[in-house]
């Protein structure tokens, strides 16, 4: 298969579309004083992402019977603790990202 210049301009507006909502909220909200209640509030958010999104993905349906997918639990534990230790949403993706692709490296 070759690679058209069309091809790479829909993989790069792909990027830039998926990129931007990501990025943007952050550049606004930095350069904005919230007050305290908004930021102990907002403190909490990694945490409940990381659950949102990972709990599902912890537990699998089989036949009648749900199981504990342990590769999940266990890239799940220490994505947790970062959350918890740095209340960034960026630091807790990369460390769920980063410990995901090892385990899978290594035991899948």
């Amino acid at each position: 298969m070759t690679t058209s210049i069309w091809m790479v301009l829909v993989i790069l507006g792909c990027a830039v579309v998926t990129w931007l909502p990501r990025i943007l909220p952050f550049v606004f909200v930095k350069n904005v004083k919230m007050p305290d209640v908004v930021l102990r509030w907002l403190a909490y958010i990694p945490v409940c992402i990381l659950s949102a999104l990972v709990i599902e993905g912890m537990f699998v349906k089989e036949a009648q019977l749900v199981t504990i997918d342990w590769l999940h639990l266990c890239a799940f534990i220490p994505t947790l603790l970062v959350a918890l230790v740095t209340k960034s949403l960026s630091k807790t993706v990369v460390a769920g990202v980063i410990t995901m692709a090892a385990l899978r490296f290594f035991f899948s």
